[in-house]
């Protein structure tokens, strides 16, 4: 069974290039009826915080990603501690006792002699003796994974056959000087444990990945296959980064963007298929197919998330949406929704037009005899849906005026705005006597 993992550290919300390798990896498991692993990457404690991982798994939720099982790497140090023992055991692993300010030394000696800044594993040469009077000192090691320096081969799940040679990258360290797992240990030790055979993620993974096939191997296990996604940049190019301020989810939810509007974009920048709107995320999930995605680095549009969202409520029923709707502090009705849903790029502006329809505008046209006009020509009795369609004519007759002559100034005397709905049902939903007020209003 396939099975997938996305594995966010709680540092800060979501922002839309993390939730973009979610999204991805979601749609690939339900896609081949596979697992959704969402795992917690929490040993970093000291940046790590409870309510970061509250918003991440709230966040998922109101995007309408559920995972099927959730683990947390705080739980597992025993584990990565066992993996250690193992790599130690079969030479792959090995103490070292640099500080960090040695190890700058070290970098900026080897940038200046124009060698590439790669660890020189004088920590290879260290006798017993010499490891015993370091501790002995109260020097604490942290561990490096010993890389074999030959070449690294993949076939990649987005980029196609890939090669990483590894006398190009520095044995990574695995566990810091104070005991702390490094990711890179600690992720490979929780996919074989938990037997994930697919990895996506973004291709800032690439050299990552070469060096994590090789700890896999040396763990007596087999890489699962790796998928890596070109990261998301904004429309001018640059790169997305929490650290930054970029996009949340958050940021998105509180300006009215709507879960399937984002789903719909993310899923489809960046592949060969056109960007359109679904309305629901099993649509996406049906032709999911991760080898439609390209090696260009895709852009986030804002504007065109703005159409997509606007394009969602088109397809929206009262009863899709009424969840949504019972928020507002004043009855949405059925009628209302499907009067101005065409109209709204959020769902924010459902507000805009309510106060148009129902509240006090100011006066935009003050043409007074064109406006004495249309209030003398009000069809009498109850409005129908005839009632627009007799009053511009009986309008059209005394003013001579017809086209955009007519409608445009009559929608300016009772909304206030140059376009918008449709006045046949508009007009129906304001009354009698909020017409009369608009066109007294804008009769002073």
């Amino acid at each position: 069974m396939t099975k997938v993992r996305f594995a966010p550290s709680p540092t800060g919300y979501l922002h839309i290039g993390n939730f973009r390798t979610a999204l991805i990896n979601f749609l690939y498991a339900r896609n081949k009826n596979g697992h959704f692993m969402l795992r917690i990457d929490d040993t970093d404690d000291e940046r790590s915080q409870i309510k970061y991982e509250h918003a991440i798994k709230e966040d998922l939720d109101w995007m309408g990603i559920n995972w099927d099982s959730l683990e947390k790497q705080s739980s597992r140090l025993f584990y990565y501690d066992q993996a250690l023992e193992k790599l130690l055991d079969k030479k792959r692993a090995y103490p070292c006792f640099e500080t960090p300010e040695e190890l700058s030394l070290k970098r900026k000696r080897q940038l200046s002699s124009g060698k590439p800044p790669i660890y020189d594993r004088t920590a290879l040469h260290l006798s017993d003796s010499d490891i015993a009077d370091f501790k002995a000192k109260g020097i604490r090691p942290h561990y490096r994974f010993l890389l074999d320096h030959s070449d690294v081969n993949w076939n990649d799940l987005v980029k196609g056959p890939s090669r990483y040679n590894m006398s190009n990258l520095s044995d990574p360290v695995i566990i810091r000087e104070d005991g702390k797992v490094i990711y890179t240990l600690a992720s490979v030790v929780d996919d074989i444990d938990f037997e994930i055979t697919d990895i996506l993620r973004g291709e800032d993974h690439m050299t990552n990945s070469a060096a994590q096939i090789q700890l896999f191997e040396a763990l007596e296990a087999s890489p699962p296959n790796l998928g890596h996604l070109s990261l998301l940049t904004d429309i001018s190019g640059a790169g997305l980064s929490k650290r930054i301020g970029s996009l949340s989810l958050r940021d998105l939810k509180a300006e009215g963007f709507q879960p399937m509007a984002i789903s719909s974009l993310l899923s489809k920048v960046g592949t060969s298929d056109s960007v359109d709107i679904f309305k629901d995320i099993n649509q996406i999930t049906f032709d999911f197919d991760i080898e439609k995605f390209g090696k260009s680095k895709p852009k986030f549009d804002k504007n065109e998330l703005k159409f997509l969202n606007s394009k969602y409520f088109k397809l929206l029923d009262f009863e899709d949406i009424y969840d949504q709707l019972k928020n507002f502090n004043f009855e949405v009705t059925s009628g209302f929704w499907e009067l101005v849903k065409d109209n709204i790029e959020n769902i924010k502006q459902i507000e805009t037009w309510w106060h148009i329809i129902y509240g006090k505008i100011k006066p935009v046209y003050n043409d007074t005899d064109f406006i004495k006009t249309c209030l003398q020509n009000l069809p009498n009795g109850n409005f129908n849906e005839n009632t627009w369609s007799i009053w511009t004519s009986n309008i059209m007759k005394v003013s001579g005026r017809k086209g955009k002559d007519l409608y445009n100034p009559l929608r300016l005397c009772l909304t206030g705005q140059s376009r918008g709905p449709e006045m046949a049902t508009l007009v129906l939903l304001m009354g009698r006597k909020k017409i009369i007020e608009r066109l007294s209003l804008n009769d002073l």
